[in-house]
């Protein structure tokens, strides 16, 4: 997906934040920018500080410092109006189990002041044929949907999308992202997402945003992270003699021009195998681990807004 910066203003802007609880601090200075029409995606191991950031961003809970705007609103003086303009869908919700999807529906839109219509919405999410089923009854893959269709009845403009798939069969994911990105395409919904699983957020997200030990590490396209300095290429082959040969290099394109000019014609066997973004991810986590994690990366690099940047 290619970003979307409409607007001058970010949706989501977050500036040195920090959260202690007593003695244990669990965000260092977070810095973030979300723009609008953006699918960002928060990544992170568990302890990183992602629920505590996205509860910060949401009004529910009080950061200890730092500076936060949230539709141009400092979520801890948000009110009805400004939490409207938000949909939220939690990771584990199951309130409501003896409604019918469509009555629950109903009755979510009568608190907002320019609901969606229930019955264009429960198109919308492909529940239509599900209007009169009992909520406890739905499948895990449509109870998303239903999670969903009732975070985004009133309209938000931006949307929390805490971990939704987890549990999902390969099929129920698919069918879940489709609906995210037909959100953020068609409907211009703003969708901060957080999740474990990369390959999710390099299939959704215009950007990631890596949380580890409580500071963004790195922000950028997935294409940007995968081609940080931290992670090089690896280039194989078999030589001359038959064995096989493979080497690390950051410029695995000069590396095969060397070697086609030496061999005079093709190369067996070979493959260029390019830093991922599972690398990059995975670099940053062993080196907090190993307590070498810095607050940029390896190149020096921090954006002057002070946001994590990439090259």
């Amino acid at each position: 997906m290619t970003p979307k910066h409409t607007s001058a203003e970010p949706v989501v802007h977050a500036r040195d934040v920090t959260m202690t609880y007593g003695d244990i601090d669990v965000l260092h200075g977070v810095d973030l920018d979300i723009h609008r029409g953006e699918v960002l995606a928060l990544l992170g191991p568990n302890g990183a500080g992602k629920t505590t950031t996205v509860e910060i961003l949401e009004g529910f809970r009080r950061r200890s410092a730092g500076e936060v705007s949230v539709l141009g609103t400092d979520p801890e003086r948000g009110d009805d109006a400004w939490r409207g303009r938000i949909g939220l869908v939690l990771q584990s919700w199951r309130d409501h189990r003896r409604w019918r999807v469509a009555e629950l529906l109903r009755h979510f839109a009568t608190y907002y002041p320019d609901p969606r219509d229930p019955a264009e919405l429960l198109d919308l999410v492909g529940l239509t044929d599900q209007a009169g089923r009992q909520v406890d009854r739905l499948s895990g893959g449509r109870r998303r949907r239903l999670d969903v269709a009732l975070g985004i009845v009133g309209r938000p403009e931006l949307l929390f999308l805490d971990e939704p798939t987890t549990g999902f069969d390969p099929e129920a994911r698919h069918e879940f992202h489709v609906l995210v990105e037909r959100l953020a395409r068609d409907e211009g919904v703003t969708v901060l997402l957080t999740t474990h699983d990369l390959v999710e957020a390099e299939r959704l997200a215009d950007r990631i945003a890596m949380l580890v030990g409580g500071r963004i590490r790195a922000c950028g396209t997935p294409a940007e992270l995968a081609r940080r300095a931290a992670a090089q290429a690896e280039v194989r082959w078999t030589a001359d003699d038959g064995t096989s040969r493979r080497e690390r290099t950051q410029d695995p394109s000069r590396l095969v021009w060397e070697l086609h000019r030496h061999a005079d014609g093709p190369i067996p066997d070979l493959e260029v195998r390019r830093p991922t973004l599972e690398d990059t991810y995975l670099h940053m986590v062993h080196r907090e681990a190993d307590g070498t994690g810095g607050d940029a990366d390896e190149d020096g690099d921090t954006g002057a807004d002070g946001e994590a940047q990439v090259a």
